[in-house]
């Protein structure tokens, strides 16, 4: 994301200088940020903390415009869950919140989580919302039988039954009967994958032939898919030509809303090279958006805190960093930096080699714990166009006296080499601060490439991103 920038100053949670993000800014960096985790410098509970004091600053319009646009083109779930519920709360009497929830119902089970977490934190044995409840029930049209079967959250707080009850959708010609066996928990679905290995059970040869038929019949999806390559390799390894072959299928993976940094942690799970390389060559499917940015210095925040896991899993934050900044350096042949307690030019990499390996090449240099902005312009004596720089933005070095922001050494450069550049700098936390308040400086989050598309833009229009935003309808 990317949006006007503040010139008020306040101190990072490192406890560095830094400046204020705009509230449009900062709730839409954490609505495409965050995974609703623990993090390195602060908890779940104080990011939904942090939302909900936003939510009170933003108009409900922007703030619901954005949970539509982080869940649909981000594919972020739990977090536009959270937005969701709050402004049916917060918004009452509004005909478009009806149109809202509906928009950012993506799958049967955005339907169960939403009312889980109005449930839980506001209902108290007060009615739903009329917008929240009408919203859901629109939901509904959007499925058909085989998609409520798969998402029926049997065992969930509340169950797609549950939902049914709760809201009354109109029954179409899409689903009625499947509503109506749903409800009469007879609705059952035997093709999906999760049914398929479960009706297997320990039966090998049953498991090989669900396998089988799953992926030669592409009827699984792309995430189910990454997410089962073990399971494939060890109980159905001649299979893996063909889910080698379904998983560098860009319209598979452009539908599939799956985000760069999710291949990665399929490879921490398969050692067949098969396998390897078509992740390798997926992960460069998707990232078709990188911009064409000519001489250009790409830093990479690689301190402490950016080793803590960014998702649900173990990747850290530092290796969405590397992603993005060696697909950046693959199309551009940009000059790439590393930076911690000082910063210093990563050499030898070679433009031909896949967005992996050059992303690995780069994960292995490292300048120290701190997280040191001036070393970024204090170090080049080029004159670069721009600079593009991928952090948690939590700066501050210990050298006995403090850390200022970077606003000196960014002069000090331009006057040294007569360079103007843009930054864009791209925050993989959602903090909420900024280390650049000038012109020609860009705000940028987010985990998908669909970010690194706007980035042209911005450089025309640096409200970009805010626009975006605004334009979404429902």
């Amino acid at each position: 994301m990317a949006a006007p920038l503040s010139s008020r100053e306040t101190t990072n949670l490192a406890g560095g200088d830094a400046f204020e993000m705009s509230a449009k800014a900062e709730l839409a960096s954490i609505l495409l940020t965050s995974f609703v985790q623990d993090s390195y410098y602060r908890s779940a509970d104080d990011t939904l903390t942090r939302l909900y004091e936003l939510l009170e600053k933003v108009p409900p319009q922007f703030a619901a415009k954005a949970a539509v646009y982080a869940r649909n083109e981000f594919g972020m779930r739990s977090i536009s869950h959270v937005v969701a519920a709050e402004i049916a709360y917060r918004v009452r009497g509004e005909q478009w919140t009806k149109d809202f929830i509906s928009a950012v119902v993506r799958r049967p089970d955005d339907i169960t989580e939403i009312l889980s977490y109005y449930m839980t934190k506001y209902q108290s044995g007060k009615k739903i919302p009329m917008g929240l409840r009408r919203g859901l029930a629109a939901a509904f049209d959007k499925f058909d039988g085989y998609q409520l079967a798969k998402y029926r959250s049997e065992g969930k707080d509340v169950s797609l039954v549950d939902a049914v009850n709760i809201t009354h959708p109109t029954p179409t010609a899409k689903n009625s009967e499947a509503l109506k066996l749903l409800v009469n928990d007879s609705l059952r679905n035997s093709t999906t994958w999760e049914t398929k290995l479960s009706a297997a059970g320990s039966d090998e040869e049953a498991k090989e032939s669900a396998w089988r038929e799953l992926i030669t019949e592409r009827k699984i999806g792309y995430f189910a898919l990454l997410r089962n390559l073990r399971n494939i390799s060890e109980q159905a390894p001649e299979l893996i030509p063909a889910a080698a072959e379904l998983l560098v299928d860009k319209k598979m993976i452009r539908n599939s809303l799956v985000l760069p940094f999710r291949f990665l942690t399929a490879l921490q799970q398969v050692s067949d090279p098969k396998l390897v390389s078509a992740l390798s060559k997926a992960l460069d499917l998707s990232l078709d958006n990188v911009p064409d940015f000519k001489n250009s210095l790409i830093a990479i925040d690689h301190s402490g805190s950016m080793g803590s896991p960014a998702t649900g899993d173990t990747l850290a934050r530092q290796y969405i960093g590397d992603i993005f900044g060696a697909a950046l350096f693959k199309k551009n042949q940009s000059d790439v930096m590393v930076f911690g307690d000082s910063a210093g030019y990563v050499v030898g990499l070679n433009p031909d080699d896949s967005t992996l390996t050059l992303a690995e090449q780069i994960g292995r240099v490292n300048y120290g714990p701190g997280t040191n902005f001036q070393a970024i312009f204090d170090v080049p004596s080029k004159a670069y166009d721009r600079f593009v720089i991928f952090s948690d933005m939590q700066a501050w070095v210990d050298h006995g006296w403090g850390y200022s922001h970077p606003g000196g050494s960014r002069k000090n450069y331009e006057q040294r080499t007569g360079a103007s550049p843009h930054v864009f700098s791209f925050d993989l936390a959602g903090y909420g601060s900024l280390q650049f308040p000038a012109n020609k400086t860009y705000q940028l989050a987010g985990f998908s490439d669909k970010t690194m598309g706007l980035m042209e833009k911005l450089e025309t229009d640096p409200n970009a991103m805010v626009n975006t935003i605004e334009a979404v309808s429902f």
